[in-house]
């Protein structure tokens, strides 16, 4: 993949552990949702209750976003917001709870989604944005596919709480890993 610039191997490693934990879940959502609820409706519900709630929060972030001098604190914020919410699963009883849940993890991902891509844009190198996207996209997609086996594999054999309490342990990680680096590198 060529050489990558330390801030975007930083980025990359934290955001790489993000990315497996959240993909550890990844299909089996809906599998877990049917141990709740055996209706159908309540993964739609419920995912629908991510995105529009991820929609709204990344509009509210595209207002003031730009305003942070130091991005990275939108990051780091997406990474706790998601690991707490995975561990809500934990507690998860009803429909009501999911749809909390999964609202919660939309202002995650709209403060980490928009924030991660703008610290990207702002260390891509010069003549080389095309190979530094392409090398995350690789990572990315390998980390995605690792996770979704891993995640099941866990499911399998110890069931939902291991996997929850796994995928906020790794958020919580990429959380501190940001927040340790001095502030010029990201």
């Amino acid at each position: 993949m060529g050489k990558i610039n330390r801030s975007l191997k930083i980025l990359f490693l934290f955001n790489g552990i993000f990315v497996f934990a959240a993909m550890l879940l990844g299909p089996l959502y809906a599998v877990f949702v049917e141990t709740i609820d055996e209706n159908v409706l309540a993964i739609s519900f419920s995912w629908a209750a991510f995105l529009l709630s991820a929609t709204l929060f990344t509009y509210i972030v595209s207002q003031r976003g730009d305003s942070l001098r130091e991005k990275e604190y939108l990051l780091m914020g997406g990474f706790l917001i998601r690991g707490v919410s995975w561990l809500l699963f934990i507690l998860a009883g009803n429909v009501f709870h999911l749809i909390i849940i999964q609202a919660l993890l939309g202002l995650g991902e709209a403060l980490g989604s928009p924030s991660f891509n703008a610290i990207f844009a702002e260390h891509l190198d010069e003549g080389m944005q095309i190979k530094e996207y392409s090398s995350w996209q690789v990572i990315q997609n390998v980390i995605t596919a690792l996770a979704t086996i891993i995640g099941g594999l866990i499911v399998a054999n110890f069931g939902f709480i291991p996997l929850f309490i796994a995928m906020s342990g790794l958020a919580f990680i990429s959380f501190f890993g940001v927040l340790v680096q001095p502030r010029e590198v990201l």
